[in-house]
């Protein structure tokens, strides 16, 4: 399949989320699409049956963290909590080039291949941590978690990373019932099946009043 209709998935995504999108964004998108195919998944950073929906279980997945952000312009910095190879913090790195992206993981392996991706992207606005983000010092101003913890323990820890006026997004499960907010001042942000062709949401947490 052609990178053009491979890519389809992303634009919607991009286009929900208010993202300009050019010939430049793809090209680097597409670069990062074919490492998890060719590198991450046969590392174990992704499973073998992920290689045919990279683009539209992943890469416009995490596009979709951008929509909830909601402000006139990107934020200044970002944890992605629990970030794997790289999802969903590359994706956002490459839209938000003057976002500061931290990609935190507990796992070496993990961390060790996604900095390969950011080398291979030039990412100069991403840093890779190993570490538990319990305890982490810096405030960041999105705080993002994708499928990676409980939704309530994901909320609660975006929410101890976050400084004032930040917001915290958290991607759940595709395909699973709704979940209701569970903690006050969380909404649930409901992404049209049409965008990834498949049912999509996330929990947003403006904190105090973002």
């Amino acid at each position: 399949m052609a990178v053009a209709e491979d890519a389809e998935p992303a634009r919607r995504a991009a286009a929900w989320a208010g993202i300009p999108w050019d010939a430049g964004t793809e090209a680097a998108l597409s670069r990062y699409a074919e490492w998890l195919r060719s590198e991450a998944i046969p590392a174990g950073g992704l499973g073998p049956a992920e290689a045919d929906r990279i683009w539209s279980r992943h890469i416009a997945d995490s596009l979709l963290f951008a929509g909830c952000w909601r402000h006139p312009q990107p934020p200044a910095d970002l944890m992605d909590i629990g970030s794997g190879v790289g999802l969903p913090g590359i994706p956002l790195a490459v839209v938000w080039p003057a976002c500061s992206v931290t990609l935190l993981d507990r796992s070496q392996r993990r961390a060790t291949l996604a900095r390969r991706a950011v080398h291979i992207l030039g990412l100069g606005n991403v840093e890779v941590v190993v570490g538990e983000a319990h305890g982490h010092a810096r405030k960041h101003s999105l705080v993002v978690s994708r499928a990676t913890l409980a939704p309530e323990e994901a909320l609660a820890l975006g929410r101890s990373l976050c400084r004032p006026g930040g917001v915290v997004i958290v991607g759940l499960t595709h395909g699973g019932d709704a979940a209701e907010p569970v903690l006050a001042g969380v909404e649930t942000v409901v992404v049209p099946e049409a965008v990834l062709d498949s049912p999509a949401r996330l929990l947003r947490m403006a904190i105090d009043g973002a």
